[in-house]
């Protein structure tokens, strides 16, 4: 048998009330039947609800458990009815995905709005594939990328690109002190991440400049790159965001030189009738203003 929620509110009401009398009178009952309802709770759980002493109803220690639930179940059945009618206040759980190489700095920021509004978020790492299918399954609200979904694998979802930054070199400021690029590259160790249009750009200028870099590490994680810039195993080839606290407390300094090598992040969605109500904001909050 299953549970009978109208049994439910009645009982969350005389919690609330402490007083049979007075939670009749709000739910528009008699008391006798009230009190019916509130039996045939304790009848359906196996367990006493509240103490009786007079005219004071006092939760017991399984009515205080029950009355946990019941105050759950009916906060879900109300962000129910808020999605549906657009009142929603953003209460439901924001689910973000995001590429486990990614910078969690950008992370941060990009997330910055909703942590400024209490909102409760869901966030989750991985390879992109498996995001993606979990946002086609509406298990995700968005996931954090670097290069748009291929559109023949995922043709419903939707690329937005929230930022576009130059990647360039950063270490110990003595490593810096080169008269040109080539010289840099030839001269000092590179950590290179494996991030595609950060790798592909890296080999093209290389071979521009005829030099063969002497590869440090390749890492495919982000905060790796950060730690080993740390440790000055050698230059972080990536974009700033990557690096902004070692930058701004002077740990790190950037080359003089322009790579000319971008970065783009995306915020890629499904198309949905209720998508989450920070969305919007979000995606159109102006990330690149911060960086530079």
């Amino acid at each position: 048998m299953r549970l009978n929620y109208h049994h439910l509110r009645y009982f969350q009401q005389v919690a609330r009330e402490g007083n049979l009398t007075r939670a009749a009178a709000q739910l528009n009952l008699s008391q006798s039947a009230l009190s019916t309802q509130i039996r045939q709770l304790e009848e359906r759980l196996g367990h006493a609800l509240f103490e009786r002493t007079g005219r004071t109803m006092k939760l017991t220690e399984a009515g205080r458990i029950a009355l946990d639930h019941a105050d759950r179940i009916f906060d879900v059945g109300d962000d129910l009815l808020a999605t549906f009618t657009g009142k929603s206040a953003a209460s439901a759980p924001l689910r973000v995905g995001a590429l486990s190489t990614l910078s969690r700095n950008f992370q941060l920021r990009f997330l910055r709005p909703a942590l400024a509004g209490n909102a409760e978020l869901v966030l989750s790492s991985g390879s992109s594939q498996p995001l993606l299918r979990a946002l086609e399954d509406l298990a995700l609200d968005v996931v954090l990328l670097t290069d748009s979904p291929p559109r023949d694998t995922f043709p419903s979802l939707v690329a937005h690109r929230i930022a576009e930054q130059p990647v360039a070199l950063h270490g110990r400021a003595y490593r810096l002190d080169h008269p040109t690029l080539a010289d840099l590259l030839a001269c000092e160790p590179v950590i290179l991440p494996t991030e595609s249009s950060i790798r592909t750009g890296f080999d093209s200028l290389a071979a521009r400049l005829g030099v063969s870099p002497k590869i440090a590490a390749t890492v495919d994680d982000m905060a790796m790159v950060r730690l080993l810039a740390r440790e000055d195993v050698g230059l972080a080839i990536t974009p700033a965001v990557v690096l902004a606290d070692e930058l701004a407390l002077g740990l790190l300094a950037t080359a003089r030189f322009p790579l000319d090598i971008v970065e783009s992040f995306y915020a890629v969605t499904a198309p949905r009738t209720f998508p989450h109500p920070l969305l919007e904001r979000l995606i159109a909050h102006p990330m690149e203003a911060e960086e530079t």
